[in-house]
């Protein structure tokens, strides 16, 4: 593996990446995201207006794949710079400072969620939208939360390069504990010719 900003993983035939206006797209992303990771209706409405405000902190942006055919969304991701402010750095705070790791808090992208829909997971598609939005992120380094489970999700991130930071992090509203991981940026790629 090696540090690289080349073209990225190659994407399944009909796939592209672009900019997502999210705000406009909630639903349809939120859509994705129940599939991918199991909301009931209640959790999806709750999570439409964490979205909608999260999208409006200085900084945050999107990205979707969509099918070339007819614009469906089959996976997006949203992130924006970290601030110490926001509930969620609250949340991993002690966690970190625990680990001697509370830096990472500073001068980091966090990728706030990241999702694919399972008829195309397994195909690059998750891979290419997170390097693509770190790619242009403007900090060295990147943290995300996962369910702190071993999963092709947390594969994913340390192909990439993330490792755990915090483990066991039990956030309010969450039945499972989550991994707190951490990245240099840019993320790694796979050596090829």
């Amino acid at each position: 593996m090696v540090h690289a900003t080349g073209a990225g993983p190659r994407l399944p035939a009909g796939v592209v990446i672009g900019p997502l206006d999210l705000a406009a797209r909630v639903d349809e992303a939120l859509e994705v995201q129940a599939v991918a990771f199991g909301l009931t209706d209640e959790e999806v409405g709750i999570r439409r207006h964490i979205v909608q405000r999260h999208m409006q902190f200085p900084g945050a942006r999107a990205l979707g794949a969509s099918t070339e055919e007819d614009g469906r969304l089959v996976g997006f991701v949203y992130g924006m710079p970290n601030d110490r402010a926001h509930w969620w750095s609250t949340v991993v705070e002690p966690y970190l400072r625990a680990g001697d790791d509370e830096d990472w808090l500073d001068d980091s992208f966090v990728i706030t969620e990241l999702h694919v829909h399972p008829g195309f997971q397994g195909r690059g598609v998750g891979r290419a939208l997170i390097t693509r939005i770190t790619d242009t992120a403007d900090r060295p380094r990147s943290l995300l939360s996962a369910i702190d489970v071993e999963s092709p999700a947390r594969g994913l991130y340390r192909s990439l390069g993330y490792r755990d930071l915090a483990r066991r992090v039990y956030f309010p509203s969450a039945a499972q504990p989550y991994a707190v991981m951490g990245a240099p940026l840019p993320l790694l790629r796979p050596a090829g010719p």
